[in-house]
């Protein structure tokens, strides 16, 4: 059962954080947040554990809080700055690429006992990052587009902008996150899993976004309220 507190508590603590930074620091601690997320994430990916039966990768409930950093910037500060909070985790990732793999081309002194981990650990980083990033940039983009075009809907639906906010939050990010789910499993982890683990780890990580992106929903409607007066 550790498995399973630690990945509820996770959603609580992440969850949580974004808020907070949102509260306290607003567009600028969220993005920040976002930078930091994204790095932590394609770290976290490399666990493969299993929790409420389903094998899956850690990383999923980090990543799925640059989602809901992406939906509280759109709901309160509009779709160029969610894009500019998209664009600028890339470049976050970019920059933590180039410096990772610059760690790997030193010489170790005599004393180095963490040369072996590191090697380890980011060998990989290129291909999983280079993934990440792909996927990221696509499914994003795809979440602003998807809350955009639900919001237009629901506006037209009931002639009020502030409703139907958990439509439009839970629906563009589940529709992204599934086209997430399958695109990264595959492009970062093709070859290293057989076909069946790859299903399994797909469906486990899909399950927990469905969960994160419930659990998202009241978080989303609580930055609402910090939004800034015009």
């Amino acid at each position: 059962m550790i498995n399973e507190i630690l990945l509820m508590a996770s959603i609580f603590f992440i969850y949580g954080a974004v808020i907070l930074m949102y509260k306290f620091f607003g567009t600028t601690g969220i993005v920040c947040w976002t930078c930091m997320a994204t790095i932590l994430a394609n770290i976290e990916v490399l666990r493969v554990v299993e929790a409420f039966g389903i094998e899956q990768t850690l990383g999923n409930v980090l990543f799925a809080s640059t989602f809901l950093v992406t939906d509280i910037i759109h709901e309160n500060h509009g779709a160029e700055e969610a894009k500019k909070a998209v664009k600028l985790g890339i470049i976050a990732a970019v920059i933590f690429v180039v410096i990772s793999q610059s760690w790997l081309l030193y010489e170790a002194a005599e004393s180095d006992w963490a040369g072996d981990a590191f090697r380890t650990i980011f060998a990989n980083t290129p291909r999983l990052v280079g993934a990440s990033l792909a996927v990221y940039a696509i499914c994003q983009f795809l979440d602003v587009h998807l809350y955009s075009r639900w919001w237009t809907l629901t506006e037209k639906m009931c002639g009020d902008r502030n409703r139907f906010l958990w439509l439009r939050n839970n629906f563009s990010t589940l529709i992204s996150q599934a086209v997430n789910t399958v695109l990264y499993n595959f492009a970062a982890f093709g070859g290293v899993y057989d076909i069946k683990t790859l299903i399994s780890i797909c469906i486990g990580g899909y399950v927990v976004f469905v969960i994160t992106s419930i659990c998202d929903t009241p978080a989303v409607y609580l930055a609402r309220k910090f939004k800034p007066e015009v």
